[in-house]
């Protein structure tokens, strides 16, 4: 059967799966950076106060769109099935919940005292993954509940002793868990709340998601103009994530994502590229005309680079569109595909990896941690990553939230 007719009838969305894939890869890639040395800087995060952006500055972003991006396809086909509103709102709270506990417990990884500690980093890193796995195991495919139950509760109660023994910054100053901020998974799971609950309240209404995505980046602008200055004082308590950055980008795919639901996964293709491309263009303009403003700095979101960033994710999804679902490419990155469908599994395993390494003491010699030969070495280290992603999802082990 032809891949594009197989597709309109099971609106399966290969383009989103592919990017979804290649930005986990990237993101494995970018994190494992801090391992190599004689590096070009564009591959790194720019510093704080450069105003410019590297590689790693568009990866995030990248993610928040297409977690927008599936947004559509997923609340839609559970409302097809029959879900009441309410149980989808459960699933979305559940979601958004997981991922902040994810998010919190790896931010208090950055601040951990292991020489104060009943456990050194390392193990405490590693029991806190395998707690993970174990409370959000996609458990669908195992028919003992009662097992299954067990397994859940085991790592409930896993995480609970180690936010207990849990002892962060230093002997003069020990402190237990708290929030410094909410981490990556953390902030992914406040911009899929946000893009969750409107389109879950308005459905397929096109003109108000634009509406939304536009309310935060104006708000993301006003807060680096000053105008959100009277509210300082509760900006400590009640704030939009990222001052309106992380929900513009989910919001932006959410947008997106409307309208591939509507229009491109029943293979009509004719004006997809005057649509992104045109929003894309628009967008990095933006950017570009308003950088003089408050420059472009991920430190700090500025609307420079929450435009530029979205532009170029639409840029790179309208070349997968046209590759992966009008010409029926989306072999050519099955090496890859774990990676966008055991994306969680993926995004951890390397937490369980970097901390093996450290309590084995292996350490690999710097020529393969210098220069190109390193940037190949993480670029292999990411590959290798998603193999194993993918031997684990073979054997049904995979995280599903």
């Amino acid at each position: 059967m032809n891949q594009k007719v197989s597709q309109a009838s099971s609106l399966r969305v290969y383009s989103i799966d592919v990017f979804r894939a290649i930005t986990m890869l990237l993101m494995i890639f970018v994190n494992d950076l801090w391992t190599l040395r004689e590096i070009p800087e564009w591959l790194g995060h720019a510093p704080a106060k450069v105003d410019g952006m590297g590689l790693a500055d568009v990866v995030f972003p990248a993610f928040l769109v297409i977690v927008g991006l599936s947004i559509p396809f997923a609340i839609s086909k559970r409302i097809k099935k029959g879900e009441s509103m309410i149980d989808t709102l459960k699933h979305i709270l559940f979601r958004t919940m997981a991922l902040l506990t994810m998010g919190v417990f790896h931010v208090n990884l950055e601040n951990y005292n292991s020489a104060d500690s009943v456990l050194s980093k390392p193990v405490w890193q590693i029991l806190m993954t395998i707690a993970f796995f174990l409370i959000w195991l996609d458990y669908s495919s195992y028919l003992n509940k009662k097992r299954n139950n067990l397994l859940q509760i085991s790592g409930v109660l896993l995480l609970a002793v180690l936010a207990f023994l849990y002892v962060g910054g230093t002997s003069e100053n020990p402190m237990w868990m708290k929030f410094h901020w909410w981490g990556i998974l953390g902030l992914i799971g406040w911009a899929y709340l946000i893009a969750s609950l409107v389109y879950l309240a308005f459905r397929e209404k096109m003109a108000i998601y634009i509406f939304f995505f536009l309310f935060f980046l104006f708000f993301n602008s006003a807060e680096k103009l000053g105008w959100l200055d009277f509210l300082n004082t509760i900006k400590p308590y009640f704030w939009i994530s990222g001052n309106g950055s992380n929900p513009a980008f989910s919001m932006a795919g959410v947008v997106i994502g409307l309208y591939y639901k509507n229009y491109l996964s029943n293979g009509k293709f004719k004006n997809y590229g005057l649509v992104l491309g045109s929003s894309a263009l628009g967008l990095i303009l933006f950017g570009l005309l308003t950088r003089p403003l408050w420059g472009v700095y991920k430190i700090g979101a500025s609307p420079s680079w929450v435009a530029i960033c979205t532009g170029l994710s639409f840029l790179v999804l309208a070349g997968l569109i046209w590759l992966t679902d009008k010409k029926g490419k989306a072999d050519w990155f099955n090496i890859i595909k774990p990676a966008g469908t055991s994306t969680l599994t993926c995004y951890l395993l390397p937490y369980i990896h970097y901390a093996l390494f450290s309590i084995v003491g292996i350490v690999l010699p710097l020529v393969l941690r210098t220069g190109y030969v390193g940037i190949l070495k993480s670029l292999l280290y990411a590959l290798i990553i998603i193999l194993i992603t993918g031997l684990l999802e073979k054997n049904r082990i995979r995280l599903k939230i």
